[in-house]
């Protein structure tokens, strides 16, 4: 069978990409408390740093969820019978493979749709996947899961077969990242771009002892650290800033009250930053901590609750026997 062109739509461009970085350093910085967005974390330094932290002994949700989607991906695969799988926030998509082998298997897929922020990640995934699987259409889309679900495919009939069944899958816990209200509005941002019987599968972390989580997100040997105080660099490579990286210390800490863990960087000392593209000083004091990032802990009744309020009834949900992560599978009604 003829191997199928890999199409990318564009809707998010590196300018667009420039002007979001630099309106929320504007705003974060500008904050009280200040605060960054944790998208800003992942540049290519990042992204390899992400990835060793998969790998450490404390890190446990990585793990976890890909031994719950080996254990259950043919269900998953016979629930859905998904013609097209959807991945939001898909990096190097590898975490789906097993997904994209089951509903192989099944007889179903026909097309796989990664979307991400980044047009090289997306290309280098597609020409992966073009040689794993030739007979699968693909249609990358550059694009922030947080403003374009309304621009990913639908069936429009360049894909022979029978009509499209869409399976979203947004797995990794990344829904943790958003608060309460920026949950709500993205799971009816993503029911309204679902049709009714299509499905969503969503990997999430749940609350459990608070030591466990933190040391998930302060290991050892300091490679979340490492991590955290990359966006500084970021920040000092994109927007010509002259943060100190070195005078900022990594925290991890457990919210009990939100149930989610927070990761801040704290100035050791006081200090002023220049913000050069913006014409921006930032003072901070000693001691002053910068929010990078919320990682929220689910129940899998809260959890429940929420996708229905969006309009996705849960169907399955599948939680590891340490009851440290699930994966919940919902359908649009």
């Amino acid at each position: 069978m003829a191997t199928r062109t890999a199409r990318i739509d564009v809707h998010l461009t590196a300018a667009d990409a420039r002007a979001d970085l630099r309106a929320d350093v504007l705003l974060g910085l500008t904050s009280q408390p200040k605060q960054l967005p944790p998208k800003y974390f992942y540049d290519a330094r990042g992204s390899v740093l992400f990835e060793e932290i998969t790998a450490l002994p404390e890190y446990f949700p990585t793990r976890t969820e890909a031994a719950l989607l080996t254990a259950h991906v043919d269900e998953i695969a016979r629930l859905t019978g998904a013609t097209t799988l959807v991945e939001l926030g898909s990096g190097s998509s590898a975490k789906t493979r097993l997904l994209l082998d089951a509903l192989t298997r099944g007889g179903t897929l026909r097309r796989y749709v990664p979307l991400d922020v980044s047009e090289t990640a997306l290309r280098e995934a597609l020409d992966a996947l073009a040689v794993r699987y030739p007979a699968l259409a693909l249609h990358g889309v550059v694009g922030d899961f947080a403003a374009h679900l309304d621009r990913l495919p639908r069936d429009d009939g360049s894909v022979p077969g029978p009509a499209d069944r869409r399976l979203v899958a947004f797995l990794g816990g990344t829904i943790g990242n958003l608060e309460p209200g920026q949950r709500a509005v993205f799971l009816r941002g993503l029911r309204g771009a679902l049709r009714p019987g299509e499905h969503l599968l969503l990997g999430a972390g749940l609350v459990t002892d608070p030591q466990v989580l933190v040391a998930a997100y302060d290991d050892a040997a300091g490679v979340t650290a490492e991590f955290n105080r990359n966006v500084l660099h970021v920040l000092n490579r994109e927007l010509h800033a002259d943060l100190d990286v070195a005078a900022f210390a990594h925290v991890a800490r457990w919210d009990a009250e939100r149930e989610w863990i927070e990761m801040r960087l704290r100035a050791e000392r006081s200090m002023a930053a220049t913000v050069n593209d913006l014409g921006l000083v930032v003072e901070f004091a000693a001691g002053e901590e910068v929010r990078t990032e919320i990682s929220a802990k689910f129940r899998t009744a809260g959890l429940a609750v929420e996708l229905a309020d969006a309009g996705l009834a849960p169907q399955r949900t599948w939680v590891d026997p340490l009851e440290r992560f699930a994966l919940v599978l919902a359908e649009a009604v």
